[in-house]
């Protein structure tokens, strides 16, 4: 019997056995994913793994708080601003739906901010006051040229009356003298009155000159028959009177031809305190991915973008005063693609490192340079590798500032061009004849980096994509730090969300690092299907967070001048080795012209560190910054906020 009942049970194990491996032999692939899944995901959770490559989380907002960000700022309260303006989304536009959102990390709460108007692909900085200056945005969405029913383009209109100046509403009709063909203007316009023209040496009354505005006008009716190809003067509907003979328009060609993307004038405050928007004088001109830089003297550099007509602005570049919350033009002309990456040097010149995201011509204003605004003088710098896959590039100021060394990330080629580079290269612009040199490579040619400085002078270099706007399933799943007093770099723990256009990255007060956006052409790797906007939060901590404790700061003066010292209390003294101020990030297209890290010097007395801000204005540039302190094991404390007035 006992034997008989043991074959049974060999039998029962034998047929059992057969078939786990039947079904293993079936499902082999889906088993063998599913435990290196696992294994994966047990592996990256382990302490020793974060300790030596730090770990992502994901932050998922509820439902009626998501949106598309397009742009991110750290603001001095804390909180993050994020916004969409209308994100990229065509029905949005239409229905005027734009979209702020406020984001507490700490308290993980988020809040609605009523937008203005469009500030989708906007320009932004810090200022001096607390303040996020916001200017362009988006006047009208692209169409191409399929797309395109109503021929249309640029109106001058001018205005020879010299008394007063003219105010052409949209919906205006203009009517071609010779072609006979009706337009009808887009936007509101004012042309300035005439200016009279006098001999200087005997005071003679020499001309007029008339006042001129430009405006985008679309054809009364659909059809190529619309379609204009030389000059015309164009009477003004709803004019009366001497005003019939003084105001007029004039256009060249009105056709059906792809539309890009238009721009606003329309500039705005952010109050982190109050919490809204305050708007303020508009630019002279319209822009659109315009960059915004801070001078030393506290006025803020607006440069390129596409105008109210969809062209580059042709080098028109304009200050913004704080003070007056007006602009006045720059003296000269300087060209540059949309977004270039200008940052202010620490004697005051501006460097600009050929990064840029986009629109303008390939053989414009994309080589790297240095530029003295005030004399409007440019110098070129030489040896930049793949000076020919700028686009998408990004760019960071190594830590600390003084060094004045800066990085160009990967990048591609023109347009939607399959080009990429997998290089990074530093320049040093303390050196006589400052020249790129290639630093460590990238695994995979890199379009859209998202670069953050962090508090132990190192960066963080993560996400992209190879193909332009990830195109292929082409998304770069891998983050690195390179270290900058070493010139090294190594992996760092992989993120769990692709990153490519319209994405970015912003260092929070405790140290960690926020990613935003991805906006994919497409969503699969046949790019059959169209892209979704990753409206998701991801959070990486670094390395330097899984050490065990961390240095405590605690409070001190909110205030310190240049040239001045503050005292903060510290259990840590004997550990404390650095101090660090940095500038909060606003970041959007691959650039963050605010990311600074200047080391600052340090001495340490019983209970308690002091820190010495340089005198330098065009190094420590005015406003809000966080003071981190890191121990030797390069371990940052939480930062304390900070005001440079």
């Amino acid at each position: 019997m006992r034997e008989r009942s043991g074959r049974r049970r060999v039998r029962r194990i034998a047929i059992g056995a057969a078939v786990v491996l039947a079904l293993a032999g079936m499902n082999g692939p889906w088993l063998w994913r599913v435990g290196s899944e696992k294994y994966h995901d047990y592996k990256i959770n382990q302490p020793e793994y974060k300790a030596d490559n730090g770990h992502w989380d994901i932050v998922e907002f509820p439902e009626e708080y998501r949106q598309n960000t397009i742009h991110a700022a750290l603001l001095h309260t804390g909180k993050v601003l994020l916004v969409a303006g209308s994100g990229n989304d065509q029905d949005n536009f239409d229905k005027k739906k734009f979209d702020t959102r406020l984001w507490d990390p700490v308290k993980g709460t988020v809040k609605k901010i009523p937008t203005p108007t469009d500030l989708f692909c906007t320009g932004h900085t810090q200022l001096g006051n607390g303040n996020l200056l916001i200017a362009g945005g988006t006047q009208r969405y692209e169409k191409l040229k399929g797309d395109v029913t109503k021929a249309g383009g640029l109106m001058i209109v001018h205005n020879e009356d010299p008394d007063e100046p003219k105010t052409i509403p949209a919906g205006t009709k203009f009517t071609g003298k010779k072609n006979g063909r009706t337009f009808v203007s887009q936007d509101n316009i004012l042309v300035e009155k005439a200016k009279k023209v006098f001999d200087k040496r005997t005071g003679k009354f020499l001309r007029t000159e008339a006042g001129l505005s430009r405006v985008y006008v679309e054809a009364a009716r659909s059809g190529a028959a619309y379609e204009t190809g030389t000059q015309d003067n164009y009477r003004v509907h709803g004019v009366k009177g001497t005003d019939r003979r003084n105001v007029y328009g004039m256009a060249q060609k009105l056709a059906l031809d792809k539309k890009d993307f238009q721009g606003i004038k329309d500039a705005f405050e952010f109050d982190p305190v109050a919490e809204r928007y305050i708007k303020v004088d508009p630019m002279n001109e319209a822009r659109w991915y315009p960059t915004l830089t801070t001078l030393t003297d506290g006025k803020i550099l607006s440069t390129s973008g596409l105008d109210e007509i969809g062209q580059l602005v042709p080098g028109k570049n304009e200050v913004y005063d704080p003070r007056t919350r007006k602009w006045t033009y720059t003296k000269g002309i300087r060209q540059f693609p949309t977004y270039p990456a200008i940052f202010q040097m620490t004697d005051g010149r501006l460097f600009y490192s050929g990064s840029n995201a986009g629109y303008g011509p390939d053989d414009v204003g994309r080589k790297p340079g240095i530029w003295d605004l005030r004399t409007n003088t440019w110098k070129g710098i030489a040896g930049l590798s793949d000076q020919q896959l700028l686009e998408t590039s990004g760019t960071v100021e190594l830590p600390p500032a003084q060094d004045q060394k800066y990085m160009v990330v990967g990048g591609g080629g023109v347009g939607e061009s399959k080009r990429s580079s997998e290089k990074t290269r530093v320049v040093d612009l303390t050196a006589d004849e400052p020249r790129f040199v290639d630093g460590p490579s990238l695994e995979k040619g890199t379009r859209y980096p998202q670069i953050s400085t962090l508090p132990d002078d190192t960066v963080l270099i993560s996400g992209g994509s190879e193909d332009y706007r990830g195109r292929g399933d082409s998304d770069i799943r891998q983050a690195r730090i390179y270290d900058a007093r070493t010139g090294k770099m190594r992996r760092a723990a992989d993120p769990l969300v692709g990153r490519n256009y319209h994405s970015g990255s912003v260092l929070l007060p405790d140290g960690r690092v926020m990613f935003f956006g991805s906006d994919p052409l497409f969503a699969d790797e046949a790019d059959t299907k169209p892209g979704v906007f990753e409206q998701r939060i991801e959070i990486y901590t670094p390395p330097y967070l899984f050490r065990g404790a961390r240095p405590s700061l605690g409070r001190g003066p909110e205030t310190i001048e240049r040239g001045e010292s503050g005292t903060f209390p510290t259990r840590h003294v004997s550990s404390v080795k650095t101090a660090r101020l940095i500038r909060p990030s606003a970041s959007t297209h691959v650039t963050d012209i605010d990311q600074t890290s200047i080391a600052l010097d340090l001495q340490t007395s019983k209970g308690a560190v002091s820190v010495t801000v340089p005198r330098n204005r065009s190094l420590v540039e005015s406003g809000w910054y966080m003071l981190f302190v890191t121990d030797d094991q390069g371990t940052p404390s939480r930062a304390r906020w900070v005001r440079v007035p």
